[in-house]
């Protein structure tokens, strides 16, 4: 960055709308943060990119955690399974997605963004479930679910909440605010993981990072609100979440076949 007022306004605004999202589904920073910071802020390294996107979407992550916590809607058990489990499972996937060729994987990923978006129109969440009813064996099943969500962010690349939320309704029934919120805290840890990796090369604008971050908590606000009030509304959240991967799914596999 060269430190001008129009890069900072766009640092915070690109925040502001990852903060959102985060927020509103718990899923598409990580997704989301590089491509706007390298086409709408003008970092032109890719690495620099990754981390510092990374480093921002774990901040605002944990800070939605709070705010959706604040309203009862993280399944705290539920969180801290998923994200030691998932860890180790994205550190696993991390190694194997360094064998993998680079456009092969996005094209995988694509594939897979749509098969979730086609699953989470069967994905209900069951009647009388809450954070006390769940048992051993339950728990059992998202720690099982937490490390193929983890391999799967880990290979890809990306925090994950595209994958864990679908991971946390289909391994528990949870209501979808709740997995909205309880994905956070490995949504957080996740891409505190990558970020730490790449600040230790280097990989991080620290200062871009914190106008990021600071755009992110305004977003954060209103997308937590959102998720809240949409929650009220049969099928309303669940609709914006599926549609928001399948169109996610299209771009990447556009990006991915134009590269071939």
């Amino acid at each position: 960055m060269d430190g001008s007022l129009q890069q900072l306004l766009l640092a915070i605004g690109s925040g502001s709308l990852i903060g959102c999202t985060l927020g509103l589904i718990g899923g598409g920073g990580s997704i989301l943060a590089t491509p706007l910071l390298i086409y709408v802020v003008g970092m032109r390294d890719v690495h620099m990119a990754i981390g510092t996107g990374a480093l921002g979407v774990s901040v605002n992550a944990y800070l939605n955690l709070a705010g959706h916590a604040i309203k009862g809607h993280v399944w705290w058990r539920c969180a801290v399974i998923f994200a030691i489990t998932g860890s180790l499972g994205a550190y696993l996937g991390s190694s194997l997605g360094k064998i993998a060729e680079g456009q092969s994987l996005l094209f995988m990923f694509g594939l897979l963004m749509m098969f979730v978006s086609v699953i989470m129109r069967k994905t209900r969440s069951q009647a009388g479930v809450t954070a006390q009813s769940l048992t051993i064996r339950t728990h059992w099943k998202t720690s099982l679910v937490a490390l193929v969500t983890g391999l799967s962010s880990g290979f890809f690349g990306i925090g994950g909440g595209f994958l864990i939320v679908p991971g946390l309704l289909l391994s528990t029934g949870m209501p979808l605010i709740n997995a909205v919120g309880t994905s956070l805290l490995a949504v957080g840890t996740f891409g505190l993981m990558t970020a730490a990796n790449y600040a230790a090369s280097g990989f991080v604008d620290w200062l871009t990072a914190g106008y990021f971050i600071a755009g992110g908590i305004g977003g954060g606000i209103v997308g937590t609100i959102a998720a809240s009030r949409l929650a009220t509304h049969r099928n309303a959240l669940a609709q914006i979440f599926r549609w928001v991967v399948f169109c996610v799914s299209l771009y990447v596999l556009w990006r991915s076949y134009a590269a071939f």
